[in-house]
């Protein structure tokens, strides 16, 4: 029998699964099959840094020091007895004495191309026993197709995009959304805009996340608008706001767009417009009676257009504004006696 080992470990590996697979077809009188083939499975970790070092030990043993072993993966024979058959320089044997007689492939590296099924085929003088292992290599999520930052006009149709590998086959979140490798939203609004965080997910190693900013183009829309009442020679302030993307430019008229006030060319008269994103501030320094009315201020981008008009009235001063009310408190007072002296006099 330890012969025929030998010759054994000279056929071609075709030859040799044949050989393997008569033994694991074996019958014994009771028509059984034989006991003596072991089966397992091997689950290993594929490393998320590719510098690290994975060992993935396939454990394998002899029945004892005259028995002889070989591995295979497949139809290929990695090793036979000591011989190395293989070419690649991640497999060895972790071979030990004593009770057990381990004869173990390992594997250095580990990667998903290992995955499957290797044989240790046992050969002694008593009976031959291969063991089946299945190895399982197991992958960690990776992103590695992703949508480009988007920019689109509100209404419109979106779809994007987020491909994964990883063993087990990662489940891909998208934000609130469990949407697979296609996020499609139908007639988008502003209020979806922001920015789509896709995650990979499976049970090995931590999610891999990668992120795509959807920006969503809308027309002007005025959604505030102020000004307080002003003395004359005193300074007033009209501000407008407006939501819009990408941000307005603005615009302010007086009176129904008779006058057009631009800004920076009215400084020297006192008067001086500044814009930052979505706000826009008029301000006029001095106040004339010819600058109350009302003002109408227009924001304005690639996407359309809205205006929204606010009065600017005249405000007493404070020193009139008391003397006026003195006067009434005067008058109350004094009202009787100034009736009574209209009598007597018409007496």
């Amino acid at each position: 029998m330890i012969h025929a080992l030998f010759l054994l470990f000279s056929l071609e590996a075709n030859q040799v699964l044949k050989q393997l697979w008569r033994v694991e077809s074996r019958r014994d009188d009771s028509g059984s099959r034989n006991k003596s083939i072991l089966s397992e499975q091997l689950e290993c970790n594929k490393a998320e840094n590719s510098h690290l070092t994975v060992l993935c030990p396939c454990r394998c043993y002899l029945l004892d020091g005259i028995s002889k072993g070989a591995w295979l993966n497949r139809s290929s024979i990695i090793f036979a007895g000591k011989d190395k058959w293989s070419v690649d320089p991640r497999v060895s044997i972790v071979s030990s004495v004593g009770d057990k007689h381990e004869y173990s492939l390992q594997i250095q590296r580990v990667d998903v191309s290992d995955d499957g099924q290797y044989t240790c085929s046992i050969q002694s003088e008593r009976n031959p026993r291969p063991k089946l292992l299945n190895l399982i290599v197991k992958v960690p999520p990776k992103i590695y197709d992703i949508s480009s930052n988007i920019t689109v006009n509100e209404g419109s149709n979106v779809s994007l995009i987020c491909t994964a590998s990883g063993k087990p086959e990662p489940t891909l979140r998208e934000g609130k959304y469990d949407s697979g490798e296609y996020l499609n939203i139908t007639g988008i609004t502003r209020d979806q805009a922001g920015d789509y965080e896709c995650s990979a997910l499976n049970d090995i190693a931590s999610p891999d996340t990668k992120t795509v900013k959807v920006t969503v183009n809308f027309a002007p829309s005025i959604h505030e608008t102020k000004s307080h009442g002003v003395g004359l020679g005193r300074t007033a302030l009209l501000r407008c706001e407006a939501a819009a993307v990408p941000w307005p430019t603005f615009e302010w008229y007086k009176d129904l767009k008779s006058k057009h006030l631009k800004s920076g060319t009215l400084s020297g008269q006192g008067i001086e417009i500044k814009n930052l994103n979505t706000r826009s501030v008029l301000t006029m320094t001095n106040m004339t009676e010819d600058r109350y009315g009302n003002y109408t201020c227009v924001a304005s981008n690639k996407l359309g257009t809205a205006n929204a008009s606010v009065p600017l009235i005249r405000k007493c001063s404070p020193a009139a504004a008391g003397s006026t009310w003195r006067f009434w408190v005067w008058l109350r007072r004094m009202w009787p006696h100034i009736l009574l002296q209209d009598f007597l006099l018409e007496g």
